[in-house]
């Protein structure tokens, strides 16, 4: 198990690089994180076939669908057990093992974690029953001893499952020694006992000058010092794992089309647009709240949202909403995915409650389509043919909500073909306003290539999962560099 001193300490990137490391030395690996919190989530197939024998889908968080992929496995709900999609400050929806139980409060949640132990303890013995070794995440700080009685993916995880923890600090953010000697300092003796060493991570610099830094570490913890991983300078050519890396600096990309993204408070699947970010031909920007959307863009994209409602008050809080009105009337585009393509329309219902307080809001009415969330949820893996612009289509479809009306009629896309095909989207009458539930259609290189075509800007023959496949090599290559993995390996059981 690796354990963090913190989030966003790089638990998931590390991860993912053994993950590809050991399963090309010949090993079988599986990736594992009892408890994910994120809203960026991918589809992953259920082992147990539905009664029918045809396989099911569920989803888990993106962080192990990509550590999936560095074990060259495809995704599966076992790998990611229990997700929290936060809809609300204090609030999450929770999925079970690729299944939405429903909202629960935080106060809540806590105290029904105990509950979930069996199921967390089964997905974890079915990855062991398949594989070699089993690359284990943390979630947040495993210092964190006030949750210790009801948590189920740092110290009582471990101890539960017998896991070896190896700590992993970030030195780039500071507090290095006291977030290290602060762990033990607050752990129990049986938890102390359990750490079989720490992990420097994101180290610049010479490292000689720190080394008297990792003796002290030591002296105070007795926990042996097991390697410093240098800063890795293409961690931005894999997807995110949650909204944490939109408060780093927020411009990508190269000079050309210029793509802005309003910073929505429950964004969603955001990793839809790093294929997009990559284009040397597109400077893409992430608007954050308290500034307004750009006035030479020459694209809005609403991105995926957890709360449809909340994020439609927040684009009028923001005065996005004036901003996108203003945009469409000059002439500008308009693109909304998933959440985004809801908003676009005349307005959202949700009278059950299931995003939130009960009732309906009104849309930017840029689409004449009306939505209303439903109990049932879509989760669906896309590899097809878009019949209108002639493009394959790869991506998944993962939302709550139905959406009907006239503007349906004229679809983006048209998905599959013959019998099999099916209209998905919609377009406005000018053809300047677009939205569709497809996640991932800009991955899609061709596809993505026409689009730019349409919006007049330049294409480039990037392949994005090329791209992405090299980083993960790169990634594997710099942690062989930087860690002793057959001594790591050891330490296993």
């Amino acid at each position: 198990m690796i354990q963090g001193t913190a989030s966003d300490v790089g638990k998931s990137m590390v991860v993912a690089a053994l993950c590809r490391a050991y399963t090309r030395r010949g090993l079988i690996v599986r990736p594992y994180k009892a408890q994910n919190m994120s809203n960026n989530a991918a589809v992953a197939a259920d082992c147990d076939p539905g009664p029918d024998g045809a396989v099911t889908h569920g989803e888990i968080g993106r962080a192990q669908a990509l550590q999936a992929r560095a074990c060259k496995v495809p995704p599966s709900i076992h790998m990611n057990p229990v997700l929290l999609k936060p809809q609300t400050d204090i609030g999450s929806q929770v999925v079970l093992r690729g299944r939405v139980l429903g909202n629960c409060p935080a106060r809540i949640y806590h105290k029904m974690r105990h509950a979930l132990m069996p199921a967390v303890l089964d997905s974890l013995r079915r990855l062991q029953a398949e594989a070699d070794l089993v690359i284990v995440e943390g979630a947040g700080s495993g210092a964190e001893v006030y949750l210790r009685s009801s948590d189920i993916t740092n110290m009582r995880l471990a101890e539960s499952a017998d896991l070896p923890v190896a700590i992993l600090s970030d030195i780039d953010r500071g507090g290095t020694m006291a977030a290290i000697v602060g762990s033990h300092a607050l752990l129990s003796e049986a938890d102390r006992a359990r750490v079989v060493g720490y992990i420097i991570n994101k180290f610049r610099g010479d490292f000689s000058l720190f080394e008297p830094g990792c003796r002290t570490i030591t002296e105070h913890t007795g926990w042996p010092f097991l390697g410093v991983i240098r800063w890795f300078d293409r961690a931005d050519r894999l997807p995110a794992e949650d909204s944490l890396a939109l408060e780093r600096p927020a411009e990508f990309g190269g000079r050309g089309l210029n793509v802005a993204v309003p910073r929505l408070s429950r964004i969603a699947n955001f990793d839809d647009l790093d294929p997009l970010a990559a284009e040397p031909g597109v400077s893409l920007k992430f608007v954050q709240p308290g500034n307004p959307i750009p006035a030479d863009t020459d694209v809005i994209i609403l991105p995926g949202s957890k709360a449809t409602r909340t994020d439609i008050n927040v684009l009028r809080k923001e005065g996005w909403d004036v901003d996108i009105l203003a945009h469409v009337r000059h002439g500008g585009r308009v693109v909304g995915l998933c959440a985004g393509f809801q908003m676009l329309g005349k307005v959202v219902r949700d009278p059950l409650g299931l995003e939130g307080p009960a009732g309906e809001t009104a849309g930017l009415g840029l689409l004449d389509v009306e939505t209303e969330i439903t109990p049932d949820k879509q989760l669906i893996d896309l590899d097809v043919t878009d019949r209108i612009s002639g493009q394959r289509v790869t991506g998944y479809e993962m939302h709550m909500g139905r959406t009907i009306g006239p503007g349906l009629d004229k679809p983006w896309l048209m998905l599959g073909n013959g019998a099999n095909a099916r209209p998905e989207g919609a377009v406005s009458s000018d053809g300047r306003v677009t939205g569709a539930y497809v996640h991932g259609l800009f991955g899609s290189d061709a596809f993505r290539a026409h689009w730019l075509t349409t919006v007049g800007a330049q294409a480039s023959a990037l392949d994005f999962e090329a791209r992405t496949e090299a980083a993960l090599e790169a990634l594997a290559d710099h942690v062989e560099a930087n860690l002793d993995l057959d001594a790591l390996l050891k330490l296993a059981r």
